[in-house]
């Protein structure tokens, strides 16, 4: 309870200072002015006849009065928790009261470290939803098992979240694993935050498929693209895919559905091959893999364009030794090391059962922002 409680002037002074910075990062006095312009657009006759632009524009003032909002809320919370302290203070502080301020400002840090994330994220959809793809690299079957493994942790990590996540395609492998996944992720920040995952991951242990119990190291790719908004407009000719449908299945071998519902997209001047067999019916699961598809070639165009590549998805590597991002290892010791910003943790269950990913994503967006040119040195890629 003492340490709850050693909450002090100081740290509300530095949580003050803080906030002005994040309302700077964040444009708010801008802000206020687009809130006002915005709603006397969405006031104005005729505004809904153009459907999409109307929904582009509410989506827009939604999320900068969720901003206006939150800075507001703080400073109100800071003051709160002042008035807390002071009136602690002169009841020879109360325990009580000391508590309750320590916890207002446990809860304030949380909520500005959020703010302070969001104001970095300012690509073109990092405020957007996210498709993240993850395969399995070199490590034979035991890369299928990472696969899995890697799956789980993401839904765990998106539930925290509170995201909605759509799983579009993850067949089972034949032993042991999945082959790979596909999941749609809706949510604020949803890309900003998860493009910190792009990259090749590694896997230290103990083989559960060798009888001799030997370490294996194995490796798995994610890749992160954004939902395209309905906005951007991707034509695809007919002529250009190829449509097969197939019996779906799920991860460890039970069945989606016993008809044909599966479906698999490819596009036959690229050679991308997007499968979505999450829904019920051909109808929508196609419609899901063109959504996929379209994010791809987007993607394909940008690289085709210019070096911006590395600002939606990263650059390519192969998924294996020596290109890994961040390593998770379970034997001889317990760690998990992002190799770009150095955070780390031994508490690997933590990570992988329960997705506490945020230590990671926050310390990557951290470091980013002033070492876009780093590469791990040949003592973090041995980690």
């Amino acid at each position: 309870m003492a340490e709850q409680a050693s909450v002090t002037v100081a740290d509300l002074d530095a949580l003050a200072a803080r906030l002005v910075e994040v309302e700077s990062y964040l444009h708010l006095e801008e802000k206020r002015g687009r809130v006002e312009e915005l709603e006397r657009q969405s006031a104005a006759p005729g505004f809904w006849d153009d459907a999409e632009a109307a929904r582009a524009l509410m989506a827009e003032l939604a999320r900068d009065r969720d901003d206006i909002k939150a800075v507001e809320a703080a400073r109100e919370g800071i003051a709160d928790a002042r008035a807390a302290l002071e009136l602690a203070e002169e009841m020879d502080g109360d325990e009580e009261l000391m508590c309750e301020a320590a916890s207002t400002v446990a809860a304030l840090t949380r909520e500005i470290d959020d703010m302070e994330l969001s104001s970095w994220f300012t690509g073109k959809y990092d405020h957007g939803g996210a498709i993240v793809t993850i395969k399995p690299g070199q490590g034979g079957l035991e890369a299928q098992d990472w696969t899995f493994m890697l799956f789980k942790m993401y839904m765990k990590y998106c539930a925290r979240r509170g995201w909605k996540v759509t799983i579009n395609d993850c067949p089972a492998a034949e032993v042991i694993g999945i082959d790979r996944a596909t999941f749609t992720v809706e949510g604020k920040d949803a890309f900003g935050m998860l493009r910190a995952e792009a990259g090749v991951h590694r896997l230290v242990r103990i083989s559960p498929t060798d009888a001799k119990k030997r370490r294996q190291t194995t490796f798995a790719g994610v890749e992160v693209i954004p939902v395209l908004p309905d906005d951007i407009d991707i034509e695809i000719a007919p002529d250009d895919i190829r449509v097969d449908v197939y019996h779906a299945s799920g991860p460890g071998g039970q069945g989606v559905n016993t008809t044909d519902s599966a479906v698999r997209v490819t596009h036959l001047p690229t050679g991308i091959v997007v499968t979505c067999q999450n829904e019920r019916s051909q109808i929508q699961n196609k419609a899901a893999c063109m959504q996929i598809l379209k994010a791809r070639l987007y993607e394909l165009e940008l690289q085709k364009r210019a070096d911006e590549l590395d600002e939606i998805r990263g650059p390519k590597h192969d998924i294996g030794f020596g290109n890994q991002i961040r390593s998770y290892v379970l034997y001889p010791y317990q760690m998990v090391k992002d190799l770009r910003c150095g955070v780390e943790t031994g508490n690997v269950d933590a990570v992988l059962e329960e997705g506490d990913l945020d230590p990671f994503i926050v310390g990557y967006h951290r470091w980013a922002t002033g070492n876009a040119d780093y590469t791990p040195d040949e003592e973090d890629l041995a980690d």
